[in-house]
């Protein structure tokens, strides 16, 4: 019985789906991202904001590190996706062609949705809180 369930716990790792794996990375690997900008804008107190870009995303308002001071990594001037196919769209607020990252301790209700092929998920934050992963739908 022991054998079984060891097998079909390795059968199910082994066929999960290669695009959720990699959705969910780049989902955290964002919040992170975003966490981090935010971080830095309040603590330097620049405006900062994060759009999408046709192959990733920027950040917009980072001033570079202070000579010798240590690279944040956050301000070049446009990252790519681990997956070229990985495409973003902000879902509130609606409309918005860029998130707000501060200055301000207190931000507005931001949420953005990733999908890679059928797979989506969404990162949001309350406005105080962190960034945070939600599972999405896969598209019908």
């Amino acid at each position: 019985m022991s054998i079984v369930a060891l097998a079909t716990a390795g059968a199910t790792l082994a066929l999960r789906d290669s695009n959720a794996t990699q959705l969910e990375r780049e989902g955290l690997r964002l919040a992170a991202l975003l966490d981090a900008a935010r971080a830095q804008s309040r603590t330097t107190g620049i405006p900062v904001s994060w759009r999408p870009t046709a192959q990733g995303f920027e950040f917009q308002g980072l001033r570079p590190p202070a000579e010798g001071g240590p690279p944040s990594g956050l301000h070049t001037a446009g990252r790519a996706w681990l997956d070229s196919q990985t495409l973003a769209r902000i879902v509130r607020p609606a409309d918005a062609a860029s998130l707000v990252l501060g200055p301000e301790p207190l931000i507005p209700v931001q949420r953005l949705e990733l999908s890679l092929g059928e797979r989506r998920l969404q990162l949001e934050t309350d406005g105080l809180g962190p960034f945070r992963v939600v599972p999405g739908e896969a598209s019908p």
